[in-house]
């Protein structure tokens, strides 16, 4: 059972939880690191982004390996996810993560409100900014679609196999800085 999921595989929904939808390279890693958080309620690994229904493994033309979050926001935001999404993959690196390449292993938001688009916007405008990372992020921000569910065998996989295959780890280096002022809509 993925973590914090019910029976239906659906992440069980808290009132006023929020979701987000992130794709960072191979997405047992991101999984891993991202469900720590606090204030993470739960997560799912799939694809979205793609050209075919029901996509799998083996089939996922056009799809990223993607995480679906579901997070209280009066524990932790949606800039504070991001900050961790940005240090835990090397968002400068075009379609590829580690050794996994091919647009599958994109960098990419997802955002599930015109607010997370804003707040997208600006946390890769920062991690630019910042100088901190080895380029200029190529985080694409993609319209948000249906977000299908990997296979059982890939959800929580670094659960079950600890010494399983992740390019995902911190790096003490790429801390977004915080942001001295939200910036206005316009």
């Amino acid at each position: 059972m993925t973590s914090g999921t019910n029976d239906s595989g659906a992440i069980a929904q808290v009132s006023g939880a929020e979701t987000a939808v992130l794709a960072g390279g191979c997405f047992w890693g991101m999984q891993d690191l991202i469900r720590r958080q606090p204030g993470i309620l739960g997560t799912r690994v799939g694809y979205t982004g793609g050209q075919n229904e029901h996509p799998t493994y083996r089939d996922h033309p056009g799809h990223a390996e993607a995480i679906e979050v579901v997070f209280d926001p009066s524990k932790t935001s949606y800039r504070d996810i991001l900050a961790l999404f940005f240090q835990i993959h090397d968002p400068s690196t075009l379609n590829r993560q580690g050794n996994d390449r091919g647009t599958s292993y994109r960098s990419a938001i997802f955002p599930v409100t015109p607010e997370q688009e804003r707040i997208a916007r600006d946390t890769i405008a920062d991690v630019n900014a910042s100088g901190l990372w080895p380029g200029k992020a190529v985080t694409s921000i993609e319209p948000v679609g249906p977000f299908w569910e990997a296979e059982p065998e890939h959800q929580d996989y670094l659960e079950k196999y600890p010494n399983g295959y992740t390019c995902h780890f911190p790096r003490d280096g790429w801390v977004l800085p915080e942001r001295s002022s939200p910036s206005v809509a316009t």
